[in-house]
């Protein structure tokens, strides 16, 4: 097998300046969530300083991600171009890259994977109905204006309701490129064995496989068509203080879609605190993972180490689509 030396490891190392040691064509898909470069959010970024930043009760600045600077998506851009060659060049033939993103910066992460050479064949939405809305009052500012009382409570009443342009998100958008075809998509997989995707995956109640999915349940119809199991505590790990965890069942959704070979090499070069790399070896799957932040390569790695031997996880998640599917069949006979 090629890249052995890296095959089923968490790599503590800056991703661009790795990327060059992985061996051309000898990945089978890459999937992942990098730095979404916006303000205090780029490839730099330290989760406890953001997370002590967004906890401040006072208004010194803008939260981390609020900011709006046209110069984030070009600074995004020239960065993820240059990570999108180097993932073009080690993916096999027909390899996907599935790539999570905010909704402000979608277009240029797109971008940089396509103009890498890459075929963007379809956009995933992961949505959801928790979140925090962001938009913010003027009330502060109205306060600091050099002007009478009156006048300022005349503006606060004008303007009650109305905030920056900032409304409460509710999805995830997650690109799906591929790297071209070598000839036909059955050439390819005879000899790659990677490039179509598997049908026989089933999301909500057995349906046919979907570019849309939700871990929340919404309502009985989102939820017979896109539901995947919620995360539980156990499958994070009460020790993983990341803060953008990715669900488990997401990661697994996409991996069953795309990896064919029992061989496959699931690589993800922003590996945070390691749930691409635990849904690929709870599949069976191999992995190789980068993160630049030791603390979160010593929680992929004990989230690893936790699997062995252990099949509960597995058994928790097959249960889960199983009470999903049955609740969801009792609803529908009682609708």
């Amino acid at each position: 097998m090629k890249n052995n030396k890296f095959v089923n490891k968490i790599i503590c190392a800056d991703t661009l300046e790795f990327l060059p040691q992985i061996e051309e064509n000898s990945i089978d898909v890459v999937l992942t969530d990098p730095p979404y470069f916006l303000d205090k959010l780029d490839n730099n970024w330290d989760y406890e300083e953001v997370s002590n930043q967004n906890n401040q009760y006072t208004i010194k600045s803008l939260p981390a991600g609020m900011k709006f600077d046209r110069a984030q998506g070009k600074r995004f851009y020239t960065w993820y171009l240059d990570i999108s060659r180097e993932i073009f060049r080690i993916l096999k033939p027909g390899g996907f890259f599935f790539s999570f993103s905010s909704p402000r910066l979608y277009h240029r992460m797109a971008s940089a994977i396509d103009d890498a050479g890459f075929e963007i064949r379809d956009a995933f939405m992961w949505l959801y109905t928790q979140n925090q809305a962001k938009a913010m009052g003027v009330d502060h500012f109205i306060k600091k204006m050099n002007i009478d009382e009156k006048a300022r409570e005349k503006i606060k009443e004008k303007l009650n309701g109305w905030k920056t342009p900032q409304i409460k998100s509710c999805f995830e958008p997650i690109a799906m490129a591929q790297k071209p075809t070598d000839q036909t998509y059955l050439n390819n997989m005879l000899k790659h064995e990677v490039g179509m995707f598997n049908t026989n995956v089933k999301i909500g109640d057995n349906m046919y496989p979907a570019n849309v999915f939700t871990i929340d349940s919404i309502n009985e119809l989102v939820d017979r068509a896109f539901l995947l199991p919620k995360p539980t505590k156990k499958e994070k790990g009460e020790y993983n203080d990341h803060k953008t965890v990715k669900p488990l069942a997401i990661c697994e959704y996409l991996i069953k879609l795309s990896a064919f070979s029992k061989n496959a090499v699931i690589f993800d070069p922003f590996m945070g605190s390691g749930t691409t790399a635990v849904a690929a070896k709870k599949l069976g799957k191999n992995f190789i993972g980068i993160d630049a932040n030791e603390k979160y390569v010593k929680i992929s790695e004990r989230r690893l180490k936790e699997l062995d031997g252990k099949s509960d996880l597995f058994i928790k998640t097959v249960n889960q689509q199983k009470y999903i599917r049955s609740n969801l069949q009792v609803q529908l006979q009682m609708a």
